[in-house]
């Protein structure tokens, strides 16, 4: 059996950061072309013709995932090469972090917000924030000079449960709902409501419905589900791309497909919303919030950065680093964050690019240590990033509605789960789907050398039951486990390395039939083509030529 817990040590991600999108019309790195060789393998679900519609005799398919990241990976993320700037340390910021910085940070935030957006610019240096900075209106910035130059250190601790240092937060107000007339299908992107004389091309809009007794049964969940039980909960977010008022009822085509049946059984209805903000992003940025241990283990779920109800945004170049508040020897020495990264909520259609997230002091229960964090969000593209030493490097978690997102050539390791503060030891801790349903996901090229995990949880954190279904591990590798035992079906395609469990006895297989497709085990090498969301988004874009 291959150990299920890598050890190599940290190493922050040195590659330089591209201002093209992954998949870009420029030639491919030698890892990452689509041509693996004569010996290559080609998956029977990915023939040469392969297109959106493709399903064989027996109903297996797999989701165009090509449509994951800042619009939809068809521009690269980035300000307007004209937009102004805001430089902190003329606002007052001091560079040496021997003051707090916060409020001629939020300053330099506040004028960018009401100057209709800019770039808030870090120059060269170690800035102290004592307090948190909050985000809250599109098109801001913030930009540094390099990971490794210009850094900000969090320092405060008390109060931060649930919280984050740097909040990027915009709104979700419905103004308008409409039920659907029809079912809604998987992998369609128009669907039907009876009158959209009020909607609108480039309107926003959430698409979902309520967690029924019928749909949790469906679902084999009955006593298992129950956080969100009678509740309506969005599933997808999307644009309007049109709205057909010519026939009854009215067809409204989205920018992206549907990834789950929604049914008028459970109320599903479109709901328009307002208040989103976009175009915004961090680059270029050293981060830390690790404290003393005691500190560290006194709070829950802290995280350095949080993008919230958030549309066509960015994170990118970005390193945590040793926290000058940390310990200096002993439990915590030497940590970056106090408990969790980056969290992606309820957001859509962003990329985060060559981001290195590590050593957590906290990675106890209760949902800390979670360095790269997505929840109820769609679209979301996670390329060339780094988790180490973290409970949960890579992780969905919490409630319906993660669909549509990509984890590009990651790469995971030491993950440790720790029973509690005086925890010396811990077990490994696997990158995972946490919860509720994550639903047409791809992990994709990625290295794992503690593991990755899509199973039927049960009653743990509070009920998450199956995690996953419809997602995809695509050439996958690594020292640690892979475990694909979904809901419906998953699909484990091209591995080398990885100890892969597909079917077992222990509950967490209950419920999971059929066992998930699987091949070119140890094989991934030979798998043609390397990337599949790269593959699918050269195909996209040259049906859009």
């Amino acid at each position: 059996m291959r150990p299920l817990l890598g050890l190599l040590a940290f190493l922050p991600c040195l590659a330089a950061c591209s201002d093209e999108p992954p998949g870009a019309d420029a030639p491919p790195a030698p890892d990452a072309g689509t041509d693996a060789g004569p010996a290559s393998f080609r998956s029977a679900l990915y023939p040469e013709d392969w297109t959106p519609s493709f399903t064989d005799a027996e109903g297996h398919f797999l989701h165009d995932f090509s449509y994951a990241g800042y619009h939809h990976a068809e521009a690269p993320p980035g300000a307007p090469a004209a937009a102004p700037t805001f430089d902190v340390v003329t606002h007052g910021a001091d560079p040496t972090g021997q003051t707090d910085a916060t409020l001629a940070v939020q300053a330099a935030i506040d004028e960018a917000a009401a100057q209709g957006g800019g770039i808030v610019t870090f120059p060269e240096g170690l800035y102290r924030i004592d307090d948190k900075l909050v985000v809250a209106a599109s098109g801001v910035v913030l930009r540094g000079a390099g990971p490794a130059k210009s850094r900000l250190h969090f320092t405060r601790s008390a109060g931060m449960s649930y919280d984050a240092h740097l909040a990027f937060v915009g709104k979700a107000e419905p103004n308008l709902e409409l039920p659907l007339a029809a079912d809604a299908i998987s992998r369609a992107d128009v669907v039907e409501v009876e009158n959209a004389e009020d909607l609108a091309p480039g309107d926003d809009v959430l698409l979902g419905f309520v967690i029924t007794p019928a749909f949790i049964e469906e679902h084999g969940m009955t006593g298992t589900w129950t956080a969100f039980n009678d509740t309506w909960q969005p599933f997808f977010r999307r644009t309007v791309v049109a709205v057909d008022k010519a026939q009854t009822p009215h067809r409204i085509t989205l920018d992206a497909p549907l990834r789950y049946p929604a049914k008028l059984r459970d109320g599903a209805s479109l709901r328009r919303v307002t208040g989103l903000i976009r175009e915004c992003g961090v680059e270029s940025l050293g981060v830390s919030n690790a404290v003393s241990w005691a500190e560290a283990w006194a709070e829950s779920q802290v995280h350095a950065i949080d993008l919230r109800r958030v549309v066509d945004c960015w994170i990118k170049d970005v390193a945590s680093f040793p926290s000058p508040t940390a310990p200096a020897e002993g439990p915590g020495s030497g940590a970056h964050l106090a408990s969790g990264g980056i969290l992606l909520e309820e957001a859509t259609r962003v990329t985060v690019d060559h981001v290195s997230l590590g050593l957590a002091q906290n990675r106890g229960g209760g949902g800390n240590g979670y360095l790269l964090e997505i929840r109820r969000s769609n679209e979301i593209l996670v390329a060339d990033s780094e988790g180490d030493g973290g409970r949960h490097n890579f992780i969905q978690n919490w409630g319906f509605g993660t669909t549509g997102c990509v984890f590009l050539r990651g790469k995971s390791r030491n993950g440790k789960s720790l029973t509690d503060m005086n925890d010396a030891s811990g077990f490994t801790g696997l990158s995972e789907f946490h919860h509720s349903l994550a639903t047409a996901n791809l992990i994709d090229a990625s290295t794992f050398d503690d593991g990755f995990s899509i199973v039927n949880r049960g009653d743990e954190s509070t009920g998450a039951g199956h995690t996953g279904t419809e997602n995809v591990l695509w050439n996958n590798r690594g020292k640690g486990a892979l475990r694909s035992l979904q809901f419906g079906t998953g699909y484990v395609i091209g591995t080398e390395g990885l100890y892969v469990t597909t079917a077992s006895p222990l509950p967490m297989a209950e419920g999971t039939m059929p066992v998930d497709w699987v091949e070119a085990l140890d094989e991934g090498d030979t798998l043609d083509p390397p990337s599949l969301y790269e593959d699918q988004l050269r195909r996209r874009r040259a049906r859009l030529r």
